[in-house]
C-alpha cells in the first residue's frame, strides 16, 4: 500500500475511533435512559422483584412433586415393609413356615388320634413353647431390591388471607423497585443536564477569558510602544504579564474543569464523548404547582405505596387467628423391579389437613399490634414527607429567584467593568491614569466574571435539583 493511500485510509478510519460529537441533550437524555449501567443495574433489581411475585403467586396452585426411590435392604421391617407396599406379603413372610413345622410334630406324636393332638395343643407349656418359636423368615429375611415410584399433589385451600397479602405485598414491592428506578433516573437525567450546562457555561466563560487575554495582549504591546517612546517603565511591562500569567491560569484551570464535565458525561451515558451542542446559559425555571407534586413526586409515592403495604402486612398477620387448610393426593406404584406391574401394584392416599393454632401465649396478637402501629408511624411518614418536599421546593423556588437577580446584577457588573476597563486602557494610552490602575480595573472585570459562572452554575444546579422533585415524567 503506498503512503498515499495509507494517511487516506487513516484519516478516513479516525472518525471510527472518535467519540461521539456535537451530541445534543435530548440525545444525551435518550442515551442515559437505555446505556447508563446504573440504570441497567436497577433494572435488573426491579427483574429479580418481579420474579419474587410470580414466587408468591404459584404457591396459591400447590406442588406437585415426582418422587422415586430405589433401595436394597436385609432389615426385617424394611424387607417386610417392602413386601407390603409391593403386595407380595406372603403367610410364608409372617414365620409361618415355623409354626406349621411345630404344628406337624404335635400330630405325628399324636399318632393321628384327633382328641390326643387336641389334648396336646390345650397344654399351656406347649403352646407357651410353640409361641416362644422365633421365625426365621420373618427375623432373618434375604435382602430385597425396592423400588417406588410416586406422584404427590399439596395444595394450600385456605390460609385466612396470608399467602393473599403476600402476594399483594411483593407485587407493591416489585412497584416500589420501579419506584427505585425512576427516582434514579431522575438523578441521571439531573447529572446530564448539569453536565451540558455546565460544559456550556465554561465554554461561554473561556469565550470571555480569551477575549480579556486579547486585551492583555493589546494593552502589552501598548506598554512596550509607550516604552520605545520613554513613557513606560520596564516594571509596567513586567506588571502586564503578571496579569497576562493569571489569566492565562485561570484559562488552562477552565479548560481542565471542561474535559473533567466530558468525562463525567462519558460515564454517564457509557460512550466516549468528544463535543455537545451549547445550551442557553440559563436553564428555565420549571412551572411548580404543589398539587402536581404530591401526585407525582417519587417520595412521596413511595412513602404512599408504604403505607398500604404496612396495611397489608397487618392482614396478613390477623391471618394467624384464623385456620389453614390443605389437600394433598398421592398415587404411585412399588415393586422389586423398576415399574414392573405399575398398575396391578399401584396405590392412592387422600388427604385433608386443617390447622388452627388456639394458643401461643400471645405472640399472634402482639406481632397484629406490631404491625398496626408500624402502619401508623408510616402514615405520619407520608405526612412529613409531604411537608418536607413542599418545604423544600419553597426553599429551591426562593434560592433561585435570588439568584437570578443576582446573575442579572452580575452581567450588569460585567458589562460595566468592561467598559470601565476599555476606558482606562485608552486613558493610559493618552498618560492619564497609571499601568497599575488599569490592571486593577481589568482584574475587576476577572473577578466579576468569575463571580458570575459561579452564580450561573450554582442557580442551574437549583433548578436540576427542582426538576427531580417535580418529577414530571419525560424528558425535558
Amino acid at each position: 500500500m503506498s503512503i498515499k493511500r495509507y494517511i487516506l485510509v487513516m484519516f478516513t478510519a479516525f472518525p471510527l475511533f472518535g467519540g461521539v460529537q456535537n451530541l445534543s441533550l435530548g440525545q444525551a437524555l435518550e442515551m442515559v435512559r437505555h446505556d447508563n449501567l446504573e440504570l441497567k443495574i436497577s433494572h435488573f433489581e426491579e427483574q429479580m422483584k418481579s420474579f419474587e411475585v410470580d414466587s408468591v403467586e404459584g404457591m396459591n396452585y400447590g406442588k406437585l412433586d415426582l418422587t422415586i426411590n430405589a433401595m436394597r435392604s436385609n432389615n426385617p421391617l424394611n424387607v417386610f415393609g417392602f413386601k407390603l407396599q409391593s403386595r407380595e406379603a406372603s403367610f410364608g413372610d409372617f414365620g409361618f413356615s415355623d409354626f406349621l413345622g411345630g404344628i406337624g410334630g404335635m400330630m405325628q406324636a399324636s399318632g393321628g388320634d384327633f382328641g390326643a393332638f387336641t389334648q396336646m395343643m390345650g397344654d399351656p407349656s406347649a403352646q407357651a413353647q410353640m409361641l416362644a418359636a422365633q421365625p426365621a423368615d420373618l427375623n432373618y429375611p434375604d435382602a430385597a431390591n425396592f423400588f417406588q415410584t410416586k406422584i404427590t399433589y399439596k395444595i394450600p385451600l385456605y390460609t385466612g388471607g396470608k399467602l393473599t397479602e403476600y402476594a399483594n405485598i411483593t407485587r407493591a414491592l416489585y412497584k416500589m423497585s420501579k419506584m427505585d428506578t425512576g427516582k434514579l433516573l431522575n438523578a441521571k437525567i439531573f447529572q446530564v443536564k448539569k453536565a451540558f450546562y455546565d460544559i456550556s457555561l465554561v465554554n461561554l466563560y473561556i469565550r470571555n477569558l480569551k477575549k480579556i487575554m486579547q486585551n492583555i495582549s493589546r494593552l502589552e504591546g501598548i506598554v512596550k510602544t509607550m516604552q520605545k517612546e520613554g513613557y513606560a517603565q520596564d516594571i509596567d511591562v513586567l506588571e502586564v504579564k503578571a496579569r497576562k500569567s493569571e489569566a492565562s491560569s485561570l484559562y488552562n484551570q477552565a479548560v481542565l474543569n471542561r474535559d473533567l464535565a466530558y468525562q463525567f458525561l462519558s460515564f454517564l451515558l457509557n460512550r466516549e464523548i468528544s463535543t455537545i451542542k451549547e445550551v442557553k446559559s440559563m436553564a428555565p425555571m420549571p412551572s411548580v404547582r404543589l398539587i402536581d407534586i404530591y401526585n407525582d413526586n417519587i417520595d412521596i409515592q413511595k412513602a404512599k405505596l408504604g403505607l398500604r403495604i404496612s396495611q397489608m402486612a397487618v392482614k396478613a398477620e390477623e391471618a394467624s387467628y384464623l385456620p389453614t387448610i390443605g389437600a394433598f393426593g398421592e398415587y404411585g406404584s412399588a415393586d422389586n423391579i423398576f415399574l414392573n406391574d405399575f398398575k396391578d401394584k399401584d396405590s392412592y392416599t387422600v388427604g385433608l389437613q386443617v390447622n388452627f393454632n388456639l394458643f401461643n401465649g400471645g405472640i399472634d396478637r402482639a406481632k397484629v399490634e406490631k404491625a398496626k402501629v408500624k402502619s401508623l408511624q408510616v402514615q405520619e411518614q407520608v405526612e412529613l414527607a409531604k411537608k418536607g418536599i413542599a418545604l423544600k421546593v419553597t426553599q429551591l423556588k426562593t434560592e433561585i429567584l435570588s439568584l437570578d437577580s443576582d446573575v442579572k446584577s452580575y452581567k450588569t457588573q460585567y458589562q460595566f467593568a468592561k467598559r470601565v476597563y476599555e476606558s482606562y486602557r485608552e486613558r493610559y494610552r493618552e498618560g492619564v491614569v497609571s499601568i497599575s490602575d488599569v490592571l486593577i480595573k481589568q482584574s475587576k472585570q476577572l473577578e466579576v466574571l468569575l463571580k458570575l459562572q459561579t452564580l450561573m452554575n450554582k442557580r442551574n444546579t437549583k433548578v436540576f435539583e427542582l426538576n427531580s422533585i417535580i418529577n414530571p415524567g419525560e424528558i425535558r
